[in-house]
């Protein structure tokens, strides 16, 4: 570090002031910021250096230190044409020397004085800064000796036609596009950018440039689109409605990547006529940024429907012709406050889906809200664009819904509006968040890359999902499979209801509000007292509630507030009295029975969950448990008396057959809330604790997660319970094993196949068992798991086939972006060819190399990999 600052410093003063380090004469006392090296000259040697580098920065020794001047300072002259020299059609160029400089005034830029050329002080904006130079003027006879042609000829675009005294080098201008295109400079912060470059510490010294960078910049960008796409070398034919603008190189465009014949080539691949298709998306943006400055009159004039935006006065009149329809997803912008300034709320636009690119001329302006007209615009111009031959296409669309019932009859009833003729349109419907993942871009420079990767996942895609397909297959019975085939064909052909069988079609085990309900339906039999189901859900109930009590208590801190201390006091007292009450409901439900010791439900330490470590179950000790608990018995720690407390006692038959029953119940429905929780736990996790970007969002998400464990804690405790009470209430013990097994903490995680549709391999039998089975009857039981391999076998191989025609797809795509880049290259070859112009062939050749050398570099990165028809 040192020893560079110690360098950068010896920079600051000249190796050598006594010689120019040039002539080896005169005294070195200048040097050039903007050269290499350490180099001094001399006045005339540093001028004479720099006559072909006018923006280089050069300081002056003033003894003590180098100062900044300028070239302009220094009497350098740029004179325009010949090589740098004098026109040679100026009697004396250096008779200006010896007028006085105020004598400038009284001349206009072509005058002359003694037969010379009086120079013109002319600002120039360079990428390096802003500079001043004195500039003369060719003489010679014809039109090019007009000053703005001049400077133009110099790489120089001037600000004005008539007296220009402000001129742009291309290299700027060229470098504002790119900062505006990558970096979204604008133009007020990019010129303030040059005039800190050219004075760091007085940037307010510098002219101001801005508004004239407005106007040239908007100039040069219509003259380059313009050259790009080949307008310059025909001045017969004119751009005509997005012609300036870019459009998806892999997408399918009649004419341009694909071959004459493509249709009767595809007719004889059945399997790939639905790959020609358009797939478009469309959203919209309410923030208005557009609007915060009114839309230069110069752009509409240059480019007006020329580019990604639809042209102005068509799409008027649409809008005043058009009946208005809004969406009843209408979003008002907070800056439709200030109605008076305000021209739109926002834009729509149409974009291929698969790629994420603008379809030329179909990017509309909003009027105080999205209507049904602005997109009707935007979709009708983008279907038929390129669209010669092409009959499907799909339009995604979150609003879909409501803008797709009248749309062909407002396009029917509009005069400006057209769809191509026996076009079979989809429609689906997703949220605007697809919009963020196809990443919405206009085409800066044709690359492969996406396409490539596309290519590996879809290759991927196929290895990962046929391999468990396969192995599901085989362990399935051949009939059955036979009989799936059938029914996913006729979905295909039919779809509607007929997708259908991609869900369960089994009822779910009855939960505990039907048993309920059936044996309340029961209770004026022989066999049965009125209220004795209520009175066994009270008691049920009961037994939840000591449940959440004991949790409660967990839950408090070691250093309890004497307010918790009292909640915990109070909800105590009233369990202990509901308690009571149900305990003399008792006597009455058993007519006076001496009835045995009351059960009392004890906390499975493994299931408790300490509430500080979302991925696990804590541990809870007996001494934390009884933390708050005296030596009386509290309502937590009570014995709650029920039939399954004491299965041999007699004449107590129809009230234990009730309470199995509603043990069922109750288990049926914890295992539904059970894995209902897991489910929402495994989502919290996956898309929004481990997505988290704030401290704010993750602590939200940690605290929805430890609430889901909290009842899964609840709903397994309270499963066991209804499974300890069905044991004791003399259930068989092998129909109990094989509906109601016991929980381990092991089967409480979260696997991919319940959590993520799209993953391969949900049919395997790696799954819980309360995944797998419904809880029914034993025959239930087989009926349910041939429901689920069927569920699965379809699914797995809707994946499979899902990813075969992604990699089918993406092999067309690879060869239509080839064909994209060969169209260009073959028209600019015949613009070469056509060309009379030397300048114009040369740029024409210089572009068939440019799109040659995409043509090598797409097939060198595809290797083979595309389908080529």
């Amino acid at each position: 570090r040192d020893l560079y600052l110690d360098i950068l410093l010896d920079l600051e003063k000249p190796s050598d002031v006594s010689q120019c380090q040039s002539c080896q004469i005169g005294e070195g006392k200048f040097c050039c910021l903007t050269c290499s090296g350490d180099q001094t000259f001399c006045r005339s040697c540093i001028v004479n250096a720099h006559q072909f580098l006018p923006f280089h920065k050069v300081q002056e020794w003033t003894g003590k230190c180098f100062n900044d001047t300028s070239l302009e300072e220094l009497s350098f002259i740029w004179y325009m044409g010949h090589g740098g020299q004098p026109c040679p059609f100026s009697d004396d160029m250096h008779a200006w020397e010896n007028i006085p400089m105020d004598a400038e005034a009284n001349f206009s830029p072509m005058e002359t004085v003694h037969g010379s050329t009086i120079p013109t002080k002319l600002t120039i904006v360079h990428s390096t800064g802003v500079f001043l130079h004195n500039v003369v003027w060719c003489s010679c006879p014809g039109v090019d000796c007009q000053q703005h042609l001049q400077l133009l000829k110099a790489k120089l675009f001037p600000a004005s036609t008539t007296r220009p005294q402000t001129a742009f080098t291309f290299d700027v201008l060229n470098h504002f596009l790119i900062d505006a295109l990558e970096c979204k400079t604008s133009a007020s912060s990019f010129f303030e950018k040059i005039r800190r470059m050219t004075n760091n510490c007085f940037p307010d010294t510098v002219p101001n440039r801005y508004r004239e960078l407005m106007r040239v910049s908007r100039l040069w960008r219509d003259l380059m689109s313009r050259k790009w796409f080949g307008f310059a070398h025909n001045d017969e034919q004119k751009p005509d409605k997005g012609d300036l603008a870019w459009f998806c190189p892999a997408c399918p465009q009649p004419g341009i990547n694909l071959p004459p014949d493509w249709q009767a080539r595809y007719e004889r691949q059945p399997e790939s006529c639905w790959l020609v298709s358009q797939r478009y998306v469309v959203d919209r943006n309410f923030t208005a940024q557009h609007m915060v400055m009114r839309k230069p009159q110069l752009d509409i004039s240059l480019s007006d429907g020329l580019g990604y935006m639809v042209k102005d006065q068509e799409y008027q009149t649409h809008l005043s012709s058009a009946v208005e329809s809004k969406s009843n997803h209408r979003t008002v912008n907070a800056a439709n406050i200030s109605r008076s300034n305000l021209r739109a709320t926002g834009v729509g636009a149409t974009a291929c889906a698969r790629h994420g690119c603008f379809v030329p001329h179909s990017i509309v302006d909003f009027q105080k809200g999205e209507r049904h007209m602005n997109i009707d615009y935007s979709i009708c111009n983008a279907l038929n664009y390129h669209s010669a031959g092409i009959d499907s296409s799909l339009i995604i669309y979150d609003v879909g819904c409501q803008w797709s019932i009248n749309f062909l009859q407002r396009v029917a009833q509009s005069k400006g509006l057209s769809v191509p003729e026996n076009m079979h349109i989809g429609l689906d419907m997703l949220m605007g968040r697809f919009w963020r993942l196809c990443g919405h871009h206009s085409i800066r420079s044709p690359n492969c890359s996406t396409l490539l990767k596309k290519y590996k996942r879809a290759l991927k895609g196929v290895d990962d999902t046929k391999s468990p397909f396969d192995e599901l297959t085989l362990s399935l019975d051949p009939e059955k499979i036979s009989i799936w085939k059938i029914d996913e064909k006729k979905a295909m052909e039919q779809r509607g209801e007929y997708l259908d069988i991609y869900q369960l079609q089994m009822n779910k085990a009855p939960t505990m509000a039907e048993i309920r309900l059936k044996l309340t339906e029961s209770e004026n039999t022989d066999t049965s007292k009125p209220g004795t189901v209520s009175w066994l859900i009270t008691g049920i109930n009961l037994e939840d509630l000591q449940d959440g009590l004991r949790a409660d208590i967990r839950q408090l801190p070691t250093d309890a507030t004497p307010g918790q201390k009292v909640s915990i006091e109070e909800k105590r007292q009233r369990l202990t009295a509901r308690i009571a009450k149900f305990h003399e409901t008792a006597d009455a439900m058993t007519a006076g029975m001496d009835l045995g010791t009351a059960t009392v439900h004890s906390d499975d330490p493994r299931f408790c969950y300490a509430g500080h470590d979302e991925n696990g179950w804590g541990e809870v000790s007996d001494e934390e448990i009884s933390e708050y608990i005296d030596e009386e018995i509290l309502a937590e720690e009570m014995g709650i008396w029920m039939p399954s407390s004491d299965a041999l006692a007699l004449g107590l038959g129809p009230l234990q057959a009730e309470e199995l029953e509603l043990r069922k119940g109750q288990a049926n429905d914890c295992l539904e809330k059970l894995r209902m929780a897991l489910g929402h736990k495994a989502i919290i996790y996956r898309q929004y604790f481990r997505s988290a970007n704030s401290t704010w969002a993750g602590t939200r998400s940690k605290q929805e997660a430890q609430r889901c464990q909290l009842k899964i804690d609840k709903c397994v405790r309270s499963y066991q319970r209804a499974r300890s009470a069905m044991e004791g209430l003399g259930m068989d013990k092998a129909t109990l094993g094989s509906l109601y097994q016991p929980i381990s903490p092991t089967e409480l995680s979260i696997d991919k196949e319940v959590t993520e549709e799209n993953r391969f391999g949900q049919g395997s039998d790696r799954l819980a068992w309360f995944w797998r089975g419904n809880n029914a009857s034993q025959g239930q039981d087989d009926a349910w798991i041939d429901e689920f391999y069927r569920v699965n076998w379809l699914k797995a191989k809707a994946r499979w086939n899902r990813w075969q025609e992604e990699l089918r797809l993406v092999r067309h795509e690879m060869g239509w972006t080839i064909n994209w880049f060969k169209y260009h290259q073959n028209e600019w070859e015949r613009r070469g060819g056509q060309a009379t112009r030397p300048g114009h062939q040369a740029y024409a050749y210089q572009q068939v190399l440019m799109w040659g050398r995409f043509v090598e570099e797409a097939e060198k990165n595809f290797n083979g990999c595309q389908f080529i028809l």
